[in-house]
């Protein structure tokens, strides 16, 4: 498998998710703003859209999007318990998730990033992402992670999302639930691998 990434962005929680999963892959970096592959080709040759995070499986074949590509990796390797089993209330409940950070919170940050947004449309932005901190805070009391006492790939997903609120100078400090997560999640040994390997720490 090939996983291609930019950075920080948020293909790195599928990268979070091979290196807790222990499956074979390749990484390789596809930069959001330049498009160019190490290998000097134009990375929308490989994903036409031209965002990541974009998995290449071994018979060829492609899979978008970081919600959907961070639950089939999961159910290549049950055993590692990273996603409940299809068809379980429990899955139910992570795909709540995975949906909840991809709209809620992940495309909230999206204006904060765009340079020529207004700035009255990134203070609604930003209410909106405090809102749903605040939510989340709530979620955690008494958790160790999302889905109560065990990691899945549901936490890879926030907390790579929740990395970009310190570029975008947003405090957590009001979210102690949060920011205890946070500190378990950047301890996990695949967390500090995946970033490492991104430049990231």
């Amino acid at each position: 498998m090939k996983l291609y990434y930019s950075a920080g962005a948020c293909s790195l929680a599928p990268h979070i998710v091979l290196e807790e999963s222990g499956l074979a892959y390749e990484a390789v970096s596809a930069p959001t703003k330049t498009k160019v592959l190490p290998d000097g080709s134009d990375y929308r040759k490989v994903n036409p859209l031209g965002y990541v995070p974009y998995l290449v499986l071994d018979d060829g074949s492609g899979i978008r999007e970081c919600a959907v590509i961070v639950q089939y990796l999961a159910d290549r390797v049950p055993e590692k318990k990273l996603a409940p089993a299809m068809g379980t209330r429990e899955r139910y409940e992570l795909m709540s998730w995975l949906n909840f950070i991809a709209t809620e919170v992940h495309k909230s940050f999206s204006p904060l990033f765009q340079p020529g947004m207004p700035d009255a449309a990134k203070d609604l932005s930003r209410e909106k992402l405090a809102a749903r901190l605040k939510w989340v805070d709530g979620e955690l009391a008494g958790k160790q992670y999302l889905m109560g006492q065990e990691f899945s790939v549901a936490d890879a997903y926030l907390f790579t999302v929740t990395n970009w609120t310190k570029p975008m100078h947003i405090d957590l400090s009001p979210y102690p639930n949060v920011v205890a997560w946070r500190e378990r999640m950047a301890a996990r040994p695949a967390v500090q691998r995946a970033m490492k390997a991104e430049g990231l720490i």
